[in-house]
């Protein structure tokens, strides 16, 4: 049996048509927040610390780490990588959005906690208040059964 093809069975392939440039619209370029007066949240743990800067609301303008500004190790958790991460994101800070004046959260218990503050006098912004957020364990885990036996 001989196949037979018939015009109702070909299909017509058409080409993929081109994307219309004049419609297409340019993106948005972002614009820059200015920001006079924000939050300093500080992470300080054993290991590392963090620090976070964002506006009143909470929205986050820039950060830096200790990791991230290049130590490495046990060099992450001391008060001079602290100093340096905060440095860093405050002058980022300064620069791109203005900023001003902070209120500074601190959290945790490693060695960065105060260095990190002492470093916002370095970089020339007021801190109207300083807030420990350190959170406590109350009540603790729930106790193991008692054996059977």
């Amino acid at each position: 049996m001989a196949e037979s093809t018939s015009p109702a069975t070909t299909t017509k392939t058409t080409a993929p048509k081109k994307p219309d440039t004049a419609s297409k619209a340019k993106p948005k370029k972002k614009q820059k927040r200015s920001v006079s007066s924000g939050h300093v949240h500080i992470q300080a743990t054993f290991n590392n610390t963090m620090i976070t800067v964002t506006d009143p609301k909470g929205n986050v303008l820039t950060w830096s780490s200790a990791g991230a500004t290049g130590f490495r190790g046990s060099k992450k958790g001391t008060a001079y990588a602290a100093q340096i991460a905060s440095e860093k994101a405050l002058n980022q800070a300064k620069q791109q959005h203005g900023l001003k004046t902070v209120d500074v959260f601190v959290g945790g218990i490693g060695l960065g906690r105060e260095a990190a503050i002492r470093a916002l006098q370095n970089v020339e912004v007021a801190v109207d208040s300083i807030k420990d957020v350190t959170s406590t364990p109350h009540g603790g885990v729930r106790p193991k059964k008692p054996r059977r036996g």
